[in-house]
């Protein structure tokens, strides 16, 4: 039997989320009620400069919140991950899933990460900014090259 009761699995909703939901279902011993998902989509306002005036950016937003949910739903299913457990929250992707993690009331969070050195380590990557101030575990699993 796993330590691990309730897990929270962030996922950026590319093919690699597969492995990482994967992974979490070893460690859930196979069970996907166990799982919650959670998928944090960046303010598009953050992408643009604030003359972009012209652009109305709550319909774009609300867009790529459907979109996101869309994919979410089709990977929760897949998964066998029920639908009140799938997330899609609008904000930091660090601070979103930690937030997260709390309401679910999770003790393993898991999350993908590229296994970045270098500058890119010192920039810090999403997983280890959940790492910094999560209440749980974190597991990364490794993604990508």
């Amino acid at each position: 039997m796993s330590t691990y009761q309730k897990l929270l699995v962030a996922i950026d909703l590319s093919n690699e989320s597969d492995k990482v939901i994967g992974r979490a279902l070893q460690l859930a011993d196979g069970d996907a009620g166990r799982l919650s998902l959670v998928h944090v989509v960046e303010p598009v306002a953050a992408a643009y400069p604030i003359d972009a005036y012209a652009i109305n950016m709550s319909k774009m937003q609300e867009e790529a919140m459907t979109i996101a949910g869309e994919r979410m739903a089709d990977i929760g299913k897949a998964h066998g991950i029920a639908k009140e457990r799938q997330h899609t929250v609008v904000g930091t992707a660090a601070t979103e899933i930690r937030a997260m993690a709390e309401e679910v009331g999770c003790d393993l969070v898991v999350i993908g990460s590229h296994g970045r050195s270098g500058w890119k380590l010192l920039l810090g990557s999403t997983a280890n900014k959940v790492l910094h101030g999560s209440h749980c575990d974190v597991l990364t699993v490794r993604v990508g090259d």
